[in-house]
Formats: C-alpha cells, structure tokens, sequence
C-alpha cells in the first residue's frame, strides 16, 4: 500500500485527484498507476486501470489470476469490473469510497454472487492515510 500511496501522490503532484494503484504478482510489482482523467483526457484513466493495463503488459496476458491489486480507495464499478475480467486474486484498498465504492459502500461488484469470478477483498489497509491525502485535495480545492 505504501507504494499506492506514492502513485497517488505523483496523482496529486500532477493536479489530478490522488489515487494510486500497483499490482503485484509473486511478490514483485508489475503495474503502477495513478488517475490520469484531465491529463489523458481520457474518463477511464483511472489508477486501477492503467495499473492494470501495465500488469498484463509486463507478464503477457490479460489474466492476471496470480495478481493482487492495492488502491488506495475502494474501487468504482467500472475499475471493479475490469477487475472481475482481469481474474485478480486479490484487491487490498485503502478508504471506503461512499460515494462510488463498488465493494460494497454504494454497491456490490467485487463478489456479486452472479458473477462468475470472485475476488478476495481486504479493505482498511493505511485507510487513514489514504482518506486524509483525498480529504485535504478536494479541501483545497473548494477553498
């Protein structure tokens, strides 16, 4: 989590909203990525999925069913789906998101009884960390 932690501030550093994301197979990182909605111009530049995408560059292949994904915030529904068809083993995020977690905060994604693929799930990780960095971006920025 801790080097979610310094995607999301590289996020922040770039003016975008400060999430960061790795994904890590037998024990080595393989993926990185932090929000790169304004600078992509690009709605799904989430951090999850530009880690993602890294992931199944490096080790050639869109399963990544060995992997697991650390966030610092719960992921949204689509970045949880991606995660569903990626096959991760396990997602570990930081702070709940009340208003779009798809983990179970507004709604349940990640496990969805109907789904064909679940997810290990741990939530919680350095989560006070990782709300305080979103809390004081968007306090700055409501001024």
């Amino acid at each position: 989590m801790q080097e979610a932690l310094r995607s999301a501030q590289r996020a922040l550093e770039a003016g975008e909203v400060p999430i960061g994301a790795v994904v890590v197979c037998d024990g080595k990182i393989v993926g990185r990525g932090h929000n790169r909605n304004i600078l992509d111009h690009d709605p799904t530049a989430h951090a999850e999925i530009l880690a993602l995408r890294e992931a199944g560059a490096a080790i050639g292949n869109h399963r990544l069913g060995g992997c697991e994904l650390f966030v610092t915030i719960e992921p949204c529904a689509m970045c949880a789906g991606a995660m569903i068809h990626a096959r991760l083993k396990r997602v570990v995020y930081g702070a709940a998101d009340p208003k779009a977690g798809a983990s179970g905060s507004v709604m349940q994604v990640l496990n969805h009884p109907s789904l064909n693929h679940s997810v290990e799930v741990q939530q919680g990780v350095l989560a006070g960390r990782c709300a305080e960095l979103l809390q004081s971006f968007f306090r700055e920025r409501r001024g």
